[in-house]
């Protein structure tokens, strides 16, 4: 059975999700949904129709599953409960103090409504989220360590590009590499915020602009440098095309925890990603759900889920004979 998905939203996780399901052979994209005219949206899929938003409540019978690339400041809070109510529906939520508030607001309408909604499906939260999982009840006396990058934070450069002056910027996370050997060797280490990641940034800048000033205001930005020690480099416009497009990013879910009558035994979980491209990886995880909200919701489930909630099983196109005979 084929699996017919709708997009919603054609930036960079849009784009990564229609090239996504081109490598899924249980799955084809109906169509694009956007906010933009859609006579100026030009998409890789021929067969796939682009349509405005407002067109989709006239497509329920057409759409096995929408997945929803916005992002989870403004547009995942309105748009995934409010398409639950007509779709399952899959997103990328990533504000991890708010995944309470938007699981129950997604829940009351894909209940209503007897659909799945699978939100946070990502890397973290996601793949990272699960193997945090995993790791504490395999490992009930330990410690969990979380290390982010070397990646851009789009997050982070988008900060960076509304400071005053600035016309372009990325901004790099790294982890501190003694701290990550600490953490490797079992030292169970007590670690700041300030002494796990390093920040780098990469700012254009205008040529009358103060750079002083620009790079004090990015050190000095509460929530996002403040509490790390940054580097700020200035570069030319030329220099950011050539060594700054891509997205990359990564990182480490590290768990070290003790077994014994006295803890005698050590042992370390880790689990890393290395992405050549954030969005395009992110895209790959959230057809892997869709694939099962869709099964899920042709067995009678209903509501909003997590990839907590999500047999490991669901997210395969092969059969559970197959999938025991060739992976357990």
């Amino acid at each position: 059975m084929t699996i017919r998905i709708g997009i919603l939203g054609y930036g960079n996780l849009g784009r990564g999700v229609e090239m996504a399901i081109r490598q899924n052979d249980d799955m084809e994209l109906v169509a694009v949904f956007t906010r933009r005219n859609p006579a100026d949206l030009k998409i890789a899929t021929e067969s796939a129709a682009v349509l405005s938003i407002d067109e989709a409540k006239n497509m329920t019978d057409k759409i096995d599953v929408m997945i929803i690339c916005g992002g989870s400041a403004t547009d995942l809070p309105v748009l995934t409960p409010q398409f639950a109510s007509m779709f399952n529906v899959i997103d990328s939520f990533d504000t991890h103090a708010k995944i309470p508030q938007h699981f129950a607001a997604v829940n009351e309408t894909a209940s209503k409504s007897g659909k799945v909604a699978i939100i946070s499906c990502g890397w973290d939260p996601g793949m990272f989220s699960i193997n945090r999982l995993y790791s504490n009840c395999v490992l009930p006396d330990g410690k969990d360590y979380t290390f982010w990058g070397k990646g851009v934070s789009q997050g982070h450069s988008d900060a960076i590009r509304r400071i005053d002056g600035v016309i372009d910027a990325r901004q790099y996370t790294i982890p501190v590499e003694s701290a990550l050997e600490a953490v490797r060797s079992g030292k169970n280490p007590e670690l700041s915020t300030r002494q796990k990641h390093i920040r780098e940034c990469f700012v254009v800048a205008c040529d009358d602009a103060d750079k002083e000033r620009i790079e004090r205001e990015i050190k000095q930005m509460p929530n996002y440098f403040a509490d790390y020690d940054t580097t700020v480099h200035f570069i030319t416009m030329d220099e950011m095309k050539r060594d700054h497009a891509a997205l990359p990013h990564g990182g480490f879910v590290i768990r070290c925890g003790r077994t014994g009558a006295n803890g005698e035994n050590s042992h370390i979980i880790e689990y890393s990603l290395k992405l050549d491209s954030n969005p395009e990886f992110t895209s790959s995880v959230l057809c892997a759900y869709a694939r099962a909200a869709f099964k899920m919701n042709l067995e009678g489930a209903r509501g909003c889920k997590t990839p907590f909630d999500v047999a490991p099983a669901y997210l395969s196109p092969l059969s559970g004979d197959e999938i025991r005979a060739t992976l357990l």
